[in-house]
């Protein structure tokens, strides 16, 4: 998956988590808000993968441009 796509898949799954704990405190239903908070930390982990794909990208071009100078 591209760094875009991994920061647009956890940004969802972070407000899905984030409903579904709404809906499960207002409910009362301590697995749904179980549910949610683990999506949300699922998401969170996603759109740390998609900066730590740009780190990785801009790192390489940076490389890539201070070798063309030389």
């Amino acid at each position: 998956m591209s760094s875009t796509t991994d920061k647009i898949k956890g940004l969802a799954n972070e407000a899905v988590g984030n409903i579904k704990q709404g809906i499960g405190s207002a409910t009362g239903n301590d697995k749904l808000q179980a549910e949610g908070k683990a999506q949300e930390l699922k998401g969170e982990a996603q759109k740390t993968v998609g900066d730590a794909k740009d780190g990785v990208k801009n790192a390489a071009q940076s490389a890539a441009d201070a070798v063309k100078k030389i």
